[in-house]
């Protein structure tokens, strides 16, 4: 898959992925993307995982399953993400 499709894997999941997780994200259009492609990889591998039962680091495709795998892994790199930066109020 060349660039430009990771691209807008990217920015499909990751959008989707902060309209539906609850709460504020920061970040804007850049992190959206960088959070989408970095939850592609996430959910493309735990598709192979769950699949095969090997673990592969790889992306899914541009169609409505590999959309759908991305969004999961974009949600779980967001609560990674919140879990990296938030601060405890202790």
């Amino acid at each position: 898959m060349n660039i430009l499709a990771w691209i807008a894997l990217g920015l499909i999941a990751g959008a989707i992925a902060k309209a539906i997780y609850p709460g504020h994200q920061g970040g804007g259009i850049l992190a959206t993307i960088l959070l989408g492609i970095i939850g592609a990889f996430i959910g493309g591998s735990l598709g192979v995982f769950f699949s095969t039962g090997t673990f592969a680091l790889t992306a899914p495709t541009l169609s409505i399953t590999g959309i759908i795998l991305a969004i999961v892994g974009s949600i779980v790199a967001i609560f990674l993400w919140n879990l990296l930066t938030s601060r405890s109020a202790a």
